[in-house]
């Protein structure tokens, strides 16, 4: 492709993340993230507390990006065919027929808001969706909008009435990325834009059509060896049943990263280069990349929980290895 054709797709994207900051205030990293998984056709996980803005910034995405939005409140009595969608019975003369009501599922960024309060039925109802970007309802299966993506929020602090989400499930989010709180700055300029009569007109920059071919331009950016065998490494050591295995990873880890983890770090690693105008991947770009796709892959034994380390720590020190 043309140097200039690539230019003009990374300048457009550009322009969609300071598009998405005149909104979303205090969370460029979060925003660049959530971008690269954009780019990446992966999920997304946004772990934080409440109030942090998380629900705005999948609304002024699919804003900014020309794209269908719907959210789904997960809640404990939310059931399958509340997401999916369910076949009616229609009347039509002496016959009756079934017909197909599409849920909200069927839109191009959907929010699973709160989703560990949903029942493990309920959130299993995304699994296809997540995986396959399709829906199957009785025996007929439905492709779902392209592009395609869930954005799902969790609190970290509330427990009462929440249902983990299953390792499986959570192996199916390309990314987890933590919201932190606001500083003071920070904090007050949110208050201006909402505690004020003051609005932010966004505008769109970027469509479906177009976020779909620079999918096709990031698959195509290559990984030396060296760097692909270096992310390679970096999942393995996540095992602590290897007989190889740092001691980090024996005295902390209980369970390690899936072969998902290494197609995460390598697609997203894949994004990260394009937008900064390489057309190779570094091993700068394993290792920024490897917190928010590992850190939701890795389980904790009790040691790690009991001295308060955490999965970041751990990826961390694994980046540090010689």
């Amino acid at each position: 492709m043309e140097e200039q054709k690539l230019q003009e797709m990374i300048d457009k994207v550009k322009s969609c993340e300071e598009e998405i900051s005149k909104a979303i205030i205090g969370q460029k990293d979060i925003i660049h993230q959530v971008m690269l998984a954009i780019l990446s056709n992966g999920n997304v996980l946004l772990e934080g507390v409440p109030g942090l803005g998380k629900t705005q910034l999948v609304k002024t995405f699919a804003t900014v990006m020309d794209m269908n939005f719907s959210r789904i409140q997960f809640t404990p009595d939310l059931m399958p065919a509340d997401v999916t969608g369910t076949n009616l019975i229609m009347k039509e003369g002496d016959k009756n027929r079934f017909q197909f009501e599409a849920g909200p599922i069927f839109a191009n960024l959907v929010l699973a808001d709160e989703i560990n309060r949903a029942t493990p039925k309920t959130q299993s109802a995304l699994l296809e969706a997540m995986q396959e970007k399709t829906v199957t309802v009785g025996k007929k299966t439905y492709p779902l909008p392209q592009p395609f993506m869930v954005l799902a929020t969790q609190n970290p602090v509330e427990q009462e009435g929440t249902y983990p989400l299953p390792e499986a499930q959570l192996d199916r989010f390309l990314l987890k990325l933590q919201v932190e709180f606001p500083n003071l700055a920070e904090l007050k300029e949110i208050m201006d834009i909402t505690v004020t009569n003051k609005t932010v007109e966004l505008e769109t920059k970027i469509n479906g059509e177009e976020i779909i071919e620079i999918r096709k331009v990031v698959k195509d950016i290559p990984i030396a060896e060296p760097v692909q065998e270096y992310a390679l490494q970096l999942v393995i050591n996540t095992h602590p049943e290897l007989a190889d295995a740092p001691a980090i990873t024996k005295q902390y880890i209980a369970a390690g990263a899936s072969p998902r983890a290494a197609q995460a770090i390598f697609t997203v690693a894949r994004a990260k280069a394009f937008l900064e105008g390489r057309y190779n991947v570094s091993f700068e770009d394993i290792k920024y990349v490897a917190y928010p796709a590992l850190r939701h892959r890795i389980a904790l034994n009790f040691d790690a929980m009991s001295e308060g380390i955490s999965q970041d720590a751990v990826v961390k020190q694994l980046i540090e290895l010689k």
